[in-house]
């Protein structure tokens, strides 16, 4: 299935889904993922390992974080090529004073954004969906 790089489509197109659970972003300079750990994003970078877990796993494993976010799955198919999706969403949630990490994956983008503002995100999306038609 190839993913869509319309804009306008991707935007009426998009279900913004609230995964369960509060996510953590960590770091473990060694490179190495704790056992008992399994990472919903990593990112190899010089500083070390990225890690995006669950909060109880980054707890129990006693890895360091400060910021807990909510995940949001994008429905929508998006091409890794495609143009302004994480753009427009951001500008969307940063106009309502939220933050937006954005993570995209081979089939969709993934949104980490304040656990206690996470449900506010899904329907500041749904909003900008319904605006897009």
């Amino acid at each position: 299935m190839t993913g869509e790089i319309d804009l306008q489509e991707l935007l009426t197109g998009m279900r913004a889904q609230l995964n369960p659970g509060r996510y953590v972003f960590t770091t473990v300079g060694d490179g190495e993922v704790p056992r008992g750990v399994r990472p919903v994003v990593t990112v190899a970078e010089h500083e070390g390992l990225t890690l995006v877990v669950s909060q109880q796993q980054a707890d129990a494993s006693g890895l360091a974080y400060k910021y807990v976010a909510g995940w949001i799955t994008l429905g929508a198919h998006s091409a890794l090529e495609a143009v302004g999706l994480p753009a427009a969403i951001a500008r969307e949630l940063a106009d309502v004073g939220l933050s937006c990490n954005v993570v995209a994956g081979f089939h969709h983008d993934h949104l980490f954004v304040p656990h206690e503002h996470a449900a506010e995100a899904v329907r500041v999306l749904e909003d900008l969906a319904r605006r897009s038609g």
